[in-house]
């Protein structure tokens, strides 16, 4: 074997064992990371503990601080917008108001939100798990879970907020569904993008009793977007930040509500003023009795506009000859052609 060929075979077997065939040349030299120059708090470098991603319900591979959204709220504001304080609206939306009894009734607004988990192939289908509805001053006048009659495959719980023991407690769909149609009729329901709860109730509701935010603020030029998401909208009105983690459809409906309220008398010009409760469709003007009594309605003065017939006149042609006169005369008919002797059109001389 020549020089070149054992040359290549000891190449070989430096490969076989997992090691980097040596260089011509002197050595590249690599710089060691003094850790404990770090760790003694070397200016501009901080270590990030990494985290692990298993247990971790936000998988980034580092450590996420969690800050609470009330921490950033100012709740002792003078402000007002569009005649409504937002220091009360940012109280309510974290449940910070204190309520009397008129407050509490159901009242004629009601503010509805649901929360989702997914079932089905892969948890792509949405069946409700929660839903939340509070009236005009925010206070709860529903919160029930809904228990699935499907696997759950998909929580969604850093959206939904919804977990396995929230279950325990849950109703049953049917049940739930006719607490909120019972609560909801003849009412005015508020929601951001609230065909989709609706959808999810498997409920309809009158379309002028209903006042969704998300087309209600891009139909008035609130936001330039068409479809404005309810975290954007509550951050431009009210300058608070919901739904940073998990959301709560309390919190949400609440939000809604208080975006509604300073928008109400502008967006409200759009929509007829609803009937009483319980006048139902047929809500027709009666008439008021009087104490006098009953006149006779004289002939040919009936309703106006509706004839009764009574009041036409009828003339009578005075009869100047005798009957036996009269009969001989329309006998002779023929005689009396032309006895003007004028010849008109189309007449003729016998």
């Amino acid at each position: 074997m020549s020089a070149s060929g054992a040359k290549v075979s000891a190449k070989k077997q430096i490969f076989r064992k997992g090691k980097k065939p040596e260089q011509d040349g002197p050595p590249h030299k690599r710089r060691k990371l003094d850790r404990s120059q770090l760790s003694s708090g070397s200016p501009g470098l901080t270590l990030v503990p990494s985290q692990d991603t298993s247990t971790s319900a936000f998988p980034r591979g580092h450590s996420t601080a969690v800050i609470d959204p009330e921490l950033a709220v100012d709740f002792t504001t003078q402000a007002t917008k569009n005649g409504e304080s937002l220091a009360t609206l940012r109280k309510m939306i974290f449940g910070r108001l204190e309520h009397t009894s008129t407050q509490t009734d159901p009242g004629k607004y009601l503010a509805i939100d649901c929360e989702m988990v997914g079932v089905g192939i892969d948890g792509e289908e949405s069946t409700l798990a929660r839903v939340s509805i509070v009236n005009y001053w925010g206070a709860v006048q529903l919160d029930e879970f809904v228990k699935q009659k499907e696997r759950v495959v998909d929580y969604r719980t850093k959206w939904s907020g919804i977990r396995p023991s929230d279950m325990v407690r849950a109703k049953q769909f049917e049940e739930v569904q006719k607490t909120v149609a019972a609560l909801t009729k003849d009412r005015i329901i508020v929601g951001h993008a609230v065909h989709n709860d609706l959808k999810v109730l498997l409920l309809s509701h009158p379309g002028p009793c209903i006042r969704d935010t998300q087309h209600l603020a891009a139909k008035h030029k609130v936001t330039s977007s068409k479809r404005p998401a309810l975290r954007n909208l509550v951050k431009q009105e009210l300058d608070v930040v919901i739904q940073g983690g998990e959301h709560s459809s309390v919190t949400d409906a609440r939000a809604t509500m208080a975006v509604f309220r300073i928008h109400r008398k502008e967006w409200e010009k759009g929509f007829r003023p609803l009937p009483a409760p319980g006048a139902g469709a047929s809500n027709k003007r009666k008439r008021v009795k009087s104490s006098e009594p009953d006149v006779p309605t004289p002939p040919g003065r009936g309703r106006k506009g509706v004839s009764s017939g009574l009041s036409t006149i009828v003339k009578r042609i005075p009869q100047t000859k005798s009957k036996t006169a009269v009969k001989t005369a329309s006998n002779n008919w023929w005689t009396t052609l032309g006895a003007s002797g004028i010849a008109g059109k189309g007449s003729m001389k016998l």
